[in-house]
């Protein structure tokens, strides 16, 4: 494990340990928008932060892998589930993406907002996580496009990609897959001074053929 990854681990324990919410604990819109109507399986939540996702899914009778860099997420997240009433549904992970992942293979594999300032190396996880669909599965890939608003000269060397970038990282192979959306879309949030504002986010789904 190198002291960067320790660093990254230490930096989301400190984060999420701020508060006793960091997060809604609702759901990602586009994760309910285009996992809707799929059936239910084995999904894996990459990323999962405090859970509000991997809850989601268990509720609509997904059988969730949920994997963090961050114990401390890891365990508010159970928490939240075991009050949810869907903790046997859940599998909670501790991996240094990058390092290790969780093994077999998934109907559903998403990730939303897997974005850090250490050094995650964001591609290659991707391209794993988009290895651990199951022929017939999906892979929902969500992200920002760009900084936000009230960020524009904030962290220069944070890169954001487009869906256009984040499928041509993924590597899919040629005939293998069918992407669905590559895309886009805007989400309304509130600013760090209290006033709306609108952010430009991405999603790219594909489905394992």
């Amino acid at each position: 494990m190198t002291e960067t990854q320790i660093s990254d681990r230490e930096f989301w324990d400190a984060r999420y340990r701020e508060s006793e919410r960091i997060w809604s604990g609702e759901p990602n819109a586009a994760l309910v928008r285009e996992v809707t109507g799929l059936t239910p399986g084995r999904a894996l939540d990459v990323g999962c932060g405090e859970g509000g996702d991997a809850i989601w899914l268990a509720r609509q009778g997904w059988q969730v892998t949920a994997v963090d860099v961050s114990r401390v997420a890891l365990d508010r997240a159970a928490g939240h589930a075991a009050d949810a009433g869907v903790a046997d549904r859940i599998d909670w992970q501790r991996h240094t993406l990058g390092e290790t992942f969780p093994e077999g293979t998934f109907d559903l594999v998403s990730s939303h907002f897997l974005h850090t300032l250490g050094e995650l190396p964001r591609e290659e996880v991707l391209r794993t996580a988009a290895g651990a669909v199951a022929p017939g599965g999906t892979l929902l890939i969500v992200g920002h496009s760009g900084m936000p608003p009230w960020e524009t000269d904030a962290h220069p060397d944070v890169h954001l990609p487009g869906p256009e970038e984040v499928l041509a990282d993924l590597r899919l192979a040629e005939g293998e897959w069918e992407v669905l959306v590559c895309a886009e879309h805007e989400r309304h949030q509130i600013a760090p001074d209290g006033q709306p504002a609108v952010r430009t986010d991405n999603t790219v789904k594909a489905r394992r053929l």
